[in-house]
């Protein structure tokens, strides 16, 4: 049993920790109505953590208070913080496993653990109580930031063609594959790239492997913009995901938006929920 199992109880407190698990599990029932497992980073980042590693007491935290309501409410809770994923593996950390365990999840080695996981992710967004979850704890849902987002975003007007702004800034993107998450040694993308439902990908790079696409918004986009930038994303990797089944393109599809300015902190809750990778700051040099 971990030490943060054995130390981390309690979630009404005041501990610092308690009231940061009293903010992460509405965020967590937002991440499973959306099926979307988060980072670690990504999480800490929304609720105003520096170091990812301060959410494992209040993860533990959560993991007790749901055994406690699964006997109070007569019915199984899955262990919604399993939604939280490293980076590296996009898998929970080894703190999780004993939670896992003992809901009957068993693995021999790595391969096993990640299809386990995935299983389990599904089973967390199929559970249909997570609102009567945090009412049952006096908590409200995370969605009224998100509603109100949507709704600014689906009125901004028509632009009036490209700016110098994003044309420089797509240029530098299409020679600089590193500044999107790919090596430096990645082929040159193209801009422009066209699909079959009338849209167009500002970059896209097509590896052996991968096709990486990336919707560019400037330095001086304004947040609605880049809020239907992150639902354009959401556009692009459905619609290659289908052009590929049909030319039996079996490579990694991946989507991202890469942003000249930084990334505004009331769009966190979007972008978490939506699963888009960001890449912000991005200087034309």
């Amino acid at each position: 049993m971990s030490k943060t199992h054995i130390t981390a109880t309690g979630f009404f407190g005041d501990k610092l920790y308690q009231e940061r698990a009293r903010k992460i599990l509405p965020i967590l029932v937002r991440q499973a109505k959306f099926e979307q497992p988060l980072t670690y980073k990504d999480l800490a980042k929304e609720i105003g953590i520096p170091n990812p590693r301060n959410l494992n007491y209040p993860l533990g935290c959560i993991g007790d208070v749901l055994n406690e309501l699964s006997t109070k409410m007569e019915v199984e809770i899955p262990h919604i913080q399993a939604l939280v994923k490293n980076k590296h593996e996009n898998l929970p950390g080894n703190g999780f496993d004993g939670f896992l365990k003992a809901k009957g999840y068993l693995w021999s080695n790595k391969i096993e653990r990640k299809a386990k996981i995935k299983l389990y992710w599904r089973e967390i967004s199929a559970f249909p109580y997570w609102d009567e979850v945090l009412e049952k704890l006096g908590l409200t849902p995370d969605n009224s930031t998100i509603s109100e987002i949507i709704g600014s975003a689906q009125h901004i007007g028509g632009g009036g063609g490209e700016s110098a702004e994003h044309k420089a800034l797509k240029e530098f993107i299409r020679i600089n594959p590193h500044k999107v998450g790919l090596n430096s040694s990645s082929k040159l993308g193209v801009c422009e790239f066209p699909l079959p439902s009338g849209d167009t990908i500002d970059v896209v790079f097509s590896e052996s492997t991968q096709l990486h696409a990336v919707e560019v918004k400037s330095k001086i986009s304004a947040k609605e913009d880049i809020a239907r930038g992150l639902f354009q994303c959401v556009k692009y990797l459905s619609v290659l995901r289908a052009k590929a089944i049909f030319e039996g393109d079996i490579r990694k599809i991946t989507v991202c938006l890469a942003i000249g300015g930084k990334f505004p902190s009331s769009l966190l809750p979007l972008k978490n929920s939506l699963g888009i990778d960001v890449f912000e700051l991005i200087k034309v040099a």
